[in-house]
């Protein structure tokens, strides 16, 4: 089988994407996990690798579409477009005319990967708020590829860090909200996508344990009984049907028992009880994954990190691990295909 098409973007121009993706394609012998094709507006790639210090080898194409005429070929394919200008750009500052860049790339790599033509997409940090200023309606990126991809099921952002990878049942609502969040039937969607998407990341047997909602699980009722009365018969139906899954686990220990290499996943009940863990383990290796969706899509977890734009700071690590766990999906995604 031809190895995976990844598509790369650049992310925001006014933060460190281009810099990171010209440090990823640094990297000796990266051609060979995956066809790599980059697009983005050449001044900003230009930028990126001047930055750095480095000129990366490259073939031009004329979009992504012509990306599979290159099966395998041990260059990074470039596709070149125009959405803003360096004049609209400043270092450092979120605006309407960046978030529409990152926007008009995203669309062009959602249209190749839905109709096949790449396999992948890994995207380099974007600003959220500055897609909203660009006119963006939705809440983030993750429900802006949901809506333009049609997906009806559930979806949620999976938050890797190594071979540990965490979901949760509720993301970005204030803390007063999340109790009502807690219902078998999002335990059980969450869980069974993070299995599923394990799968496809290539682990053959997922460990996945679900955390429970209240201190010390709830000590038996005492403190809370979502996990009597929800989160554990919504454990038990998963396993019925097929997904061994544990749990549940007080929050305050489960993640040790992860660290220690017992689980390759935690299901979590809301936002900070997973990320303040995970982004303690290891925050500049953290990847996200778009879970739920109908193709891989994969970026670092940190963001643009404003601060130290143009300043060759940036760490590439986080974007490395993106780009490999995008080549395993894509890898299957493409498999799938095949079939």
């Amino acid at each position: 089988m031809h190895k995976p098409t990844v598509a790369l973007t650049l992310g925001d121009p006014a933060g460190i994407g281009a810099e990171l993706i010209a440090k990823l394609l640094s990297i000796p012998n990266l051609t060979d996990h995956a066809n790599i094709v980059l697009i983005g507006d050449q001044w900003l790639w230009q930028q990126g690798q001047q930055i750095v210090g480095v000129q990366i080898k490259t073939r031009q194409i004329g979009s992504l579409a012509d990306a599979r005429q290159y099966q395998d070929c041990q260059q990074v394919l470039l596709v070149t477009v125009d959405t803003i200008s360096p004049a609209q750009v400043q270092l450092g500052v979120a605006s309407p005319a960046g978030g529409a860049s990152v926007l008009q790339v995203l669309d062009l790599c959602l249209k190749a990967v839905t109709n096949r033509d790449i396999d992948a997409i890994c995207f380099a940090p974007l600003n959220k708020q500055a897609m909203k200023l660009s006119g963006m309606k939705f809440e983030d990126e993750l429900h802006y590829f949901a809506h333009a991809l049609g997906v009806t099921g559930f979806f949620c952002e999976f938050n890797t860090l190594g071979d540990l990878w965490t979901s949760r049942i509720s993301s970005h609502v204030p803390f007063k909200d999340i109790a009502r969040y807690v219902e078998k039937d999002r335990i059980k969607d969450s869980t069974r996508l993070i299995y599923q998407s394990l799968q496809s990341a290539g682990y053959a047997q997922p460990r996945v344990a679900v955390a429970a909602f209240n201190p010390h699980g709830g000590d038996g009722g005492s403190c809370g009984r979502e996990e009597i009365d929800i989160i554990t018969p919504a454990i038990s139906e998963l396993n019925v049907e097929g997904v061994p899954v544990s749990g549940p686990f007080p929050a305050d220990t489960i993640f040790l028992k992860a660290r220690d290499g017992e689980y390759d996943a935690i299901v979590t009940m809301y936002h900070d009880q997973g990320q303040i863990a995970i982004k303690l383990l290891g925050f500049e290796k953290g990847v996200t994954v778009q879970g739920g969706l109908p193709v891989p899509i994969t970026t670092p977890a940190h963001g643009t990190a404003y601060d130290i734009a143009g300043l060759n700071k940036a760490n590439v690590t986080a974007t490395e691990q993106a780009f490999f766990i995008a080549c395993r999906m894509g890898e299957n995604y493409r498999g799938q295909a095949a079939k």
